[in-house]
């Protein structure tokens, strides 16, 4: 019997409930259950000595199989090489980039680690799953050791231009490492470009996507484009009853009939947030007409806080939200609240369902499923409207959203006034329109889609990118 097998750095708790999680969760949540399978992969713990055998929790058809990391091998594996190098490099954001050679062999050492922990998991009629940029090199491990079986690859993150990808020195090795797998997978075709590109290149040998075959083998390595969509019913219905939940009702008691600009992101540079707080400010600033008539909502917890440069964000963006607020705040009325926390995705959705501005301003995204999950959230009857920054992978779909350039303060500044100001009718067919592409392009269209791919491509089925 065919099972499939998901590896990523983390792994969902084993009781995690797939209506409360994430995109990437629910997606492979959803395809264990179908298909029945492991997910594989770190459990979030470190330990000082040598990580022992996997964990196995059994959850109906799905086993939960995961592994400690080496505190050091973590800091350099993950800290280290995958967000320092990596990140900042696909993000095109080489202010923040860094390489060392000890934290790249290490993140082919913890790669070559999730391979060996894996291993005696494995059937000869296992289809094997690996997600996103932590885990690049695994499939080159898993082959080495003379697994045959079916190997796809899903980037979650953009892939960057040639001329950015040389600005890290072992780039060449990893495209060779993509180039193991049986179907590598984007989110864009513009991605899927930057990387026909880079394997075009002399100093890697000049691989056409015809030419490209995997070591030892005669079959061809295939790629795609697969956006990963969300679960649209559910967030509908996530909306509708946490609208009426008190945490909703409370924030709306405290708008007091204002409009609300609402933004949810982690804490991250890429998402571009302080000079989205720019942006706010400048909209009071150029449109007088909109202060103490709407308020700005930012929720954005804190992650990888052993990475430099996030203390900094969170920093600047307590510093901005002090400077705007004394200069435009009144008596009973805050024009930004920054909230430096965690809500329940419930909850999120609600809040959603009462913005009259949903402000996506990444400065450079894979996806960006925050997005999606907001116009999801809207009343059709009343939707609210989406600004959304055209560098993110979301814009290729989401056509119809007020879309802004994320540097252009003034620009983002225009939107949210446009949105803020746009009439029922067209607010109403554009949700329309948004609405559609998000059913088509949903997360299990997006399953479904990678897994039949991949099956295809290892039976040697020549398919079009």
């Amino acid at each position: 019997m065919t099972r499939l097998v998901a590896v990523s750095n983390r792994v969902a708790q084993p009781n995690t409930d797939s209506k409360s999680a994430g995109g990437l969760a629910v997606g492979v949540l959803a395809a264990l259950e179908e298909y029945g399978g492991i997910w594989f992969g770190w459990n979030g713990k470190t330990t000082q000595g040598e990580p022992g055998d996997p964990k196995l929790d059994q959850v109906g058809n799905i086993t939960y199989a995961t592994i400690e990391l080496n505190e050091r091998s973590f800091e350099l594996y993950y800290n280290g090489f995958s967000n320092t190098s990596l990140w900042p490099v696909c993000h095109y954001l080489l202010g923040y980039f860094r390489y060392d050679h000890r934290e790249y062999d290490e993140y082919r050492r913890v790669n070559a680690l999730f391979a060996r922990k894996l291993l005696p998991l494995l059937r000869p009629s296992d289809i094997i799953w690996v997600h996103d940029y932590h885990l690049i090199p695994l499939a080159s491990e898993l082959r080495r050791a003379g697994i045959k079986n079916p190997i796809g690859f899903f980037l979650h993150v953009p892939f960057p231009d040639i001329e950015v990808l040389r600005v890290l020195p072992v780039y060449t090795q990893l495209l060779r490492c993509l180039c193991t797998y049986d179907l590598v997978g984007f989110h864009t075709q513009s991605d899927l470009r930057s990387f026909n590109e880079a394997l075009s290149q002399d100093e890697f040998g000049g691989i056409t996507l015809a030419d490209r075959r995997r070591p030892s083998s005669d079959q061809l390595v295939h790629t795609g484009v697969f956006p990963i969509g969300i679960d649209v019913d559910d967030c509908q219905q996530l909306a509708q009853v946490a609208h009426l939940e008190d945490k909703t009702r409370r924030m709306v008691r405290n708008l007091r009939d204002r409009d609300l600009i609402i933004s949810v992101d982690r804490l991250d540079y890429s998402k571009g947030l302080e000079a989205r707080f720019r942006a706010v400010e400048r909209l009071f600033e150029n449109y007088p007409a909109n202060r103490n008539q709407v308020s700005f909502i930012q929720i954005a917890p804190t992650t990888r806080a052993g990475v430099r440069g996030y203390t900094d964000i969170r920093h600047a963006l307590e510093q901005a939200t002090g400077e705007i607020n004394a200069e435009f705040a009144d008596i009973d009325w805050a024009p930004i609240r920054y909230l430096n926390r965690a809500f329940d995705r419930g909850t999120i959705m609600g809040f959603f369902h009462e913005a009259a501005v949903g402000l996506v301003t990444p400065v450079r995204d894979g996806m960006n499923l925050v997005a999606k999950e907001f116009v999801a959230s809207q009343d059709p009857k009343d939707p609210g409207v989406l600004v959304l920054s055209n560098l993110a992978g979301a814009a290729q779909e989401l056509t119809d959203a007020v879309l802004v350039n994320p540097y252009d303060i003034d620009g983002v500044a225009d939107g949210i006034h446009r949105a803020l100001r746009m009439p029922l009718g067209e607010r109403k067919e554009r949700y329309d329109s948004m609405i559609a592409v998000l059913r088509k392009n949903d997360i299990t269209a997006w399953r479904t889609r990678f897994v039949d791919t991949l099956i295809a491509a290892h039976e040697h089925v020549r398919l079009v990118s």
